[in-house]
């Protein structure tokens, strides 16, 4: 069953696929390989990338051996899968419920995915039902409260007076959970996951100033989605506020280094 936050997310995502390529990809590959290192990918070992977004994570696995299944819930990063690795079954899915038998996986891999799931305990319990007796899962969250890189556009929007709309609802209270090492932790082990850990994971996300804003002026994310709320007015005086705040983040090259923070967890099952 879908929540109503299920629903925004598919509204947000719809369509975006290249968008999401050209701007936020490359900041959600930083911990792509610590991920593998985590679920002990091998060669030879059945993986699964849930939330597969532009392949990422498929091209990571399969360049160790592994045997890709990928899956998402939006069509254009399906194609962008496929195309990214041919050699692996990517499908059409979504959590909390999966098209896979139970234990039937090595390895799943979910980065940054449970931020965009309606019931998180849900998902990991799924995840935890396709996993073999003695396969791991790992997975990464953003951290709450946000690091100062990733904020950058949210006080931007904040300084132009543009709010939340009225569509996108926020997780519901019963479902969400704290967005800490603790928080997510105790999370996998309520879903049955054993050896539960989590760690945070801090970089330097490098980009320019105008692929920082991009994704978010295109609709990536809750945060395009406050970017947007008020049209070309809205935009525009959020834009100038981000140009004065980007500077704190700005080097001698004009680059920006933006710190992010993630959470990394993994478990047994």
């Amino acid at each position: 069953m879908t929540t109503p936050f299920d629903d925004a997310e598919r509204r947000i995502w719809s369509g975006r696929a290249e968008a999401y390529t050209r701007t936020y990809a490359r900041l959600c590959a930083h911990p792509v390989e610590a991920l593998l290192d985590a679920a002990g990918v091998r060669p030879g070992g059945r993986v699964l990338d849930v939330g597969c977004g532009s392949g990422t994570v498929s091209v990571a696995a399969f360049a160790r051996g592994a045997d890709v299944c990928a899956a998402d819930a939006e069509p254009g990063m399906v194609e962008a899968t496929r195309r990214a690795v041919p050699g692996a079954e990517v499908r059409m899915a979504r959590l909390p419920e999966l098209p896979y038998p139970g234990a039937c996986f090595d390895a799943v891999l979910a980065n940054f995915v449970l931020n965009h799931v309606g019931r998180p305990l849900a998902a990991l319990t799924e995840l935890r039902r396709i996993t073999r007796p003695g396969g791991r899962l790992a997975l990464t969250i953003w951290r709450a409260p946000a690091a100062a890189g990733q904020a950058l556009i949210g006080r931007a929007a904040r300084s132009a007076g543009l709010t939340r709309p009225a569509w996108l609802p926020a997780l519901d209270p019963d479902d969400d959970f704290p967005r800490t090492p603790e928080g997510l932790g105790s999370l996998l082990a309520a879903a049955g996951f054993l050896e539960a850990t989590c760690s945070e994971v801090a970089w330097g996300h490098e980009a320019g100033a105008e692929e920082w804003w991009a994704g978010a002026e295109q609709g990536i994310g809750a945060i395009g989605q406050v970017l947007n709320s008020r049209g070309p007015e809205g935009m525009a005086e959020a834009r100038r506020a981000y140009d004065g705040l980007s500077a704190e983040f700005r080097t001698p090259s004009g680059q920006l280094v933006l710190p992010h923070v993630a959470l990394l967890a993994a478990g047994t099952a």
